[in-house]
This record gives C-alpha cells, structure tokens and sequence, in this order.
C-alpha cells in the first residue's frame, strides 16, 4: 500500500486509494446492473469526460463568485479543528467529494498557524463502510494522534454518508484500541446531519460541480474483486485529463483569499440542524408520494447531488426552485444536453434535486 498525491501537490493531499486500471462500463448499463442488484455501485465506473468549454466557463464564473465564501467558511471550519484539538491535527477527508475541501482546509490549518497539520483523503462507501486500511495507514504508519483525527466531507444531502461514517467508527471504536472521534464536519450541512458546518445553505460549491479535474484527476473511489485484503481501496487516475486540471487552480484562487477574511465562528447549531433535517425529511416524504418513488437512493437533493447526477447517473427529471439562479445554471446545461425535463418548485427548501429514472 503505498499513498500517492494524484495531480496535487503532496502538502496538500494525500490520497489513501490503490490506482488501478479498470474496464468503463457505461452509464446506462451501469444504472441497470445497480438497480438490479447485480452489482454494487462501488465496484463499476462509467468514463468520465473532460468539462466542454461552456460548462468550464460556468465552473470558473462560479469559484469567482464565491471563492470569497468558501475561503471563509474554510477558516472558519479551520479555527474551529485548531480549538479542539490542542495536539496535531489530521484532516481526513472522504473521496472524492471531500477532497477539495479537505486540501482547502489543510492550507486553511497551516495559515493560522497549525504547521503540523496533514491531509489524507480516503474511502467510504455506502453500505460498505470506511476503509480501515487506510486509518490503520494513518494511525500506525504515519503514527499520527488518533484524537488529532478530524472526518471533512464537502457537504450532506439525506445523511447516507454521515449515517456510513458515524456506524463504520462506532465499530472501529469498540475494536481498536485507537479511539476516534465520530463527528463530521462539513461546509455545508443542507440536510442537517453533521455533526459540525460551516452553513446550512444549499449553494453551488464550486468543487461540486465539477468530477475529476477538481479532485486531483482520481475517479471516486472502487472497491471490488481487484481490491485485496490489504490494499486500500481503489481508484482510477485520469493522466489523459492533465491539460484540463483545475484542481490546484481551484485552490490557490480559494486560498488567496485566507488573508483577507473574517471568518464566522462554526459549530453544531442545535436549532438550524433541527430546522434542516425536518424540512429535508418532509421534503423527502413529499417527493416520495408525488412522484411514487420507491427507493430512497433515486432522490438525490441539493445542487450538488443533482449535478452528480446528470453527469453520472441516468437522471429522469430535474427540479429547481429557481430556474433564474446563477447556482443552477449549470444545471440547466447538462439537463438542456441529456434532454432531461426541467419542473420548478419554488417550495422546495433547497434549490436543486434530481430524480434517477426507475429502469426496472
């Protein structure tokens, strides 16, 4: 098992994932075997393309217009790890979403003074768990302090990856001797169920937006027959997409920003996490009867989650409180392009969802 940095610079992250060479399957076959139980979703990867021009633009427009925001957010998230955790700190981040963030944040640790800050970014996967390879990695072959370790993701939808991570270390904890804190920290918490966010807003994080070419060129993460006992989880690197990258751009813009912010302080706030899960879980409910949607995991809420689909999965429909916002344009894109229709429903409490078609 050996870390690599993908298309990042080594202070900024170290990925805890095995490249590997795997045969794309696409998207449409894809949907099929999942929803049909013959494979789980970790163990494929339909091929990703290189952002077209337009879509690229819409991506830059969107880190100009909040790079601000988010280098706030990030500070803030950062003085908040700094005040609780007095010894070094360790940012792990969940791949491939929270990998931005987690590299944001790191940058973000060492500007106030936390030199001895480090960030990895590592697997978990629904229904699968965390990958205990790579905490066994960070703990005892990097000998980091377990109660340094801080879990980053870039934000929450439903909570199947908060609900993930918090039952994978409720098992860590009562079989290692390596106690680990179970919160998750997030930028934005829209669905009300992390532990720790910088916001409750559904908005357009840039990073959000985009797959590959904002993640260090490295695929989500793959676990499946190739993956070993002991090998970390896997991943795909895309060299092919070098002239396309804009990972570390999207750092240094965000980052520069570090200096001149004031960032807010950050926490669990008890009441707004209440008032966001109970409107996501009418929302979900709503949505579940009008539509007579049957799987869960066909509602993806928030503009990210709908930008994941339309890029990855097979969408059906997509629903936008306010088609005019500039947070969905690129919604408005990839739906125009995959022919997917467009429904508005301003009582929403966020500003995007999609629905994955039923293909049974």
């Amino acid at each position: 098992m050996k870390p690599f940095t993908g298309s990042y610079r080594a202070e900024d992250t170290v990925f805890l994932l095995k490249p590997m060479q795997l045969d794309m399957v696409d998207v449409a076959a894809k949907e099929r075997l999942i929803q049909s139980g013959q494979r789980h979703y970790s163990e494929m990867l339909a091929p990703e393309r290189a952002p077209e021009p337009a879509y690229l633009a819409l991506f830059e427009a969107l880190t100009e217009r909040y790079a601000s925001r988010l280098a706030a957010e990030t500070l803030a998230l950062a003085q908040y790890l700094a005040a609780g955790r007095p010894g070094e700190i360790t940012v792990v981040s969940l791949a491939r979403a929270g990998t931005p963030i987690g590299a944001l944040l790191v940058r973000a640790l060492r500007h106030i003074g936390r030199s001895d800050a480090q960030h990895y970014s590592i697997s978990i996967i629904r229904d699968r768990g965390i990958d205990r390879n790579a905490l066994r990695y960070i703990l005892n072959k990097q000998g980091r302090e377990p109660a340094g370790l801080a879990f980053v993701d870039g934000w929450t939808a439903k909570g199947v990856i908060s609900t993930e991570l918090r039952r994978s270390l409720q098992q860590w904890n009562a079989h290692q001797p390596e106690q680990l804190d179970e919160a998750l920290h997030v930028v934005s918490d829209i669905g009300g169920v992390a532990d720790v966010a910088a916001t409750y807003d559904d908005y357009a994080i840039p990073s959000g937006i985009l797959n590959a070419t904002v993640s260090g060129l490295t695929s989500r993460s793959i676990l499946n027959a190739a993956i070993g006992p002991h090998d970390f989880h896997g991943c795909v690197f895309y060299a092919n997409f070098v002239p396309h990258d804009r990972s570390t751009w999207f750092l240094d813009r965000v980052s520069s920003g570090f200096a001149s912010t004031v960032p807010a302080a950050v926490g669990c706030d008890v009441g707004k996490q209440a008032e966001r899960r109970a409107a996501m879980s009418r929302f979900l409910d709503r949505l579940h009867g009008q539509y007579r949607i049957t799987d869960r995991n066909f509602i993806k809420p928030g503009v990210a989650e709908a930008t994941r689909v339309l890029l990855r999965r097979v969408p059906d429909l997509l629903l936008l409180r306010d088609p005019k916002q500039p947070d969905v344009e690129h919604l408005r894109l990839l739906a125009e392009q995959k022919q997917v229709a467009i429904l508005v429903d301003p009582a929403m409490p966020i500003q995007a969802t999609a629905l994955i078609k039923d293909l049974s």
